[in-house]
């Protein structure tokens, strides 16, 4: 670990979001809460000077939230993604006095996570050292219109620090620095031809998120996002049913210069959703990649995914449930594709204090049989997101949805309604083990290493402040499995890297 700065730059936006952040949270408090003064002539007239600025924080406070409830304007891509990415109070566009038809957002998030033991076999060159880093993701938004026609801007600027010593992780899931996340021009038309349907038209660079998000997801956890370039269409009633499709091109990331598309890379898909009966929601869809960006033609792929999701929402002394399968076809260079990946749960939430959830989980996905062979099985994630259901990602995140097996189990209370604990465990194998362990690129092609990866046991800790201040803090041990302590495997990481990890995150999300 070293501390020195990425670039010798500091990230500018982050630190003045931060700054607004703190300085405007500061004023909400002393909205609520005004200090008590002393009647002398000085206390006096400090007592005035925090009278008025309480009276300005209370102002914008009471006009911002105002805006909420009925009184919500859309965003420009609302449709696309989880309504909690961009239904806050939007302080800053108060206090500026801007008018409905604009939205104008900031957000910072500072995360300090470390690890120690790394695995990768990448890795190898920082001899097995702790890797400690400091990950800032800054955003700012700027929407125009809320009647039929809309556009969006939505900037980000993800970097790390700390992470330029031999060995530490870096690469685009935790740096893309300067870059712009969403810009596109929208189109919304309600009650179209008096059907009560409405329909939307998305076209330019946007986030996507689909269903639970294991395969299209606009990542949270991780420092940085997917996106597409393209087209996304919608129609649908309410929220009983909706179709969706899309036809996009991949955004590259690059830790340092713009993104960019590839006319090499081509993702379309289409999404039906009907939720008519409440204890059996139904998803069916269809996702199909043709991604050829890369100079090896062994890796070009050409896949088609079919998948299924039912489910029940969680409710007070009722069972849930949640049956999520995907089958992949194609091509991968020259050889076929095909592959799986089942997910299942089954949750029950008492009605007791705190409210718990004891959930059963299993996930399985392919591995490839004969590496080497004829046939592909490794199944291909596509643009999804894991630390909902399997890990932590950032720059832990061993285990990928290819080549796995893992059942476990999870718990989650709420001992107040800002705050929600989760403990989860969960047992990791190969669902091959002559296949590639995809979480640290090791493989024992003989298969004698065996298929036990071990287990994690995780801690997690949310408290929710507000919608604008939020904090998330966590710990998981990895205990390793036999896998890890095979002469073949041990030669392809780092030192003690067959030794157990320990990962701790801390973190702080602020949004104006």
């Amino acid at each position: 670990m070293s501390y020195t700065l990425v670039d010798g730059r500091s990230s500018v936006i982050g630190l003045v979001t931060l700054g607004m952040a703190m300085w405007l949270a500061t004023g909400v408090a002393l909205a609520e809460d005004p200090p008590s003064v002393s009647p002398s002539s000085t206390s006096t007239e400090n007592g005035s000077n925090y009278a008025d600025l309480s009276g300005l924080f209370g102002e914008i406070r009471n006009r911002t939230e105002g805006q909420t409830g009925k009184n919500w304007k859309e965003t420009a891509d609302a449709v696309l993604i989880l309504e909690r990415e961009t239904k806050w109070n939007r302080y800053l566009k108060t206090a500026l006095h801007l008018p409905d038809w604009v939205d104008l957002g900031i957000e910072n998030r500072t995360r300090f996570d470390s690890y120690d033991h790394p695995w990768r076999s990448a890795q190898q060159s920082g001899n097995g050292q702790t890797d400690s880093q400091v990950l800032l993701r800054s955003r700012v938004r700027f929407g125009l219109g809320n009647g039929p026609f809309r556009f969006l801007f939505e900037g980000q600027d993800a970097r790390a620090y700390w992470n330029n010593a031999p060995g530490d992780f870096v690469n685009t899931t935790t740096v893309n620095e300067w870059d712009i996340l969403q810009l596109f021009g929208s189109m919304t038309l309600d009650n179209v031809a008096g059907s009560g349907l409405r329909t939307d038209v998305h076209v330019g660079r946007m986030t996507l998120d689909f269903g639970r998000r294991r395969y299209i997801a606009r990542n949270d956890f991780r420092n940085t996002s997917n996106a597409f370039d393209g087209v996304h269409w919608q129609v649908g009633e309410g929220k009983t049913w909706r179709v969706r499709a899309f036809l996009v091109e991949p955004v590259n990331r690059n830790e340092v210069r713009l993104d960019e598309q590839s006319a090499n890379s081509v993702f379309w898909g289409t999404y039906v959703e009907s939720q008519h009966f409440p204890w059996f929601n139904v998803n069916v869809y269809y996702f199909g990649l043709n991604a050829q960006q890369l100079q090896n033609n062994n890796l070009y792929r050409t896949y088609s995914t079919y998948g299924l999701r039912l489910f029940k929402s969680p409710a007070i002394s009722e069972f849930d449930y949640e049956f999520e399968g995907a089958i992949q076809t194609g091509r991968l260079g020259n050889v076929d594709h095909f592959a799986y990946n089942p997910n299942a749960e089954v949750g029950y939430t008492f009605n007791v204090p705190w409210t718990p959830r004891f959930l059963t989980q299993y996930t399985y996905a392919s591995g490839t049989r004969t590496p080497g062979g004829s046939q592909n099985q490794d199944f291909d994630p596509l643009f999804g997101a894991r630390n909902f259901d399997l890990m932590p990602t950032g720059d832990f995140g061993p285990f990928f949805r290819s080549n796995i097996s893992s059942p476990g189990w999870r718990l989650i209370v709420q001992p107040a309604p800002e705050w929600t604990v989760q403990i989860k465990q969960r047992f990791w194998y190969l669902a091959q083990s002559r296949a590639v362990f995809t979480g640290g690129l090791v493989q024992d092609p003989t298969g004698e290493s065996g298929n036990y990866l071990g287990h994690d046991l995780q801690l997690r800790v949310q408290w929710a402040v507000s919608q604008n201040l939020d904090f998330d803090a966590g710990y998981d041990h990895w205990f390793k499995g036999s896998y890890f302590d095979s002469p073949a495997i041990i030669a392809q990481m780092p030192a003690g890297g067959n030794k157990d990890t320990d990962y701790f995150y801390f973190q702080m999300r602020v949004r104006l």
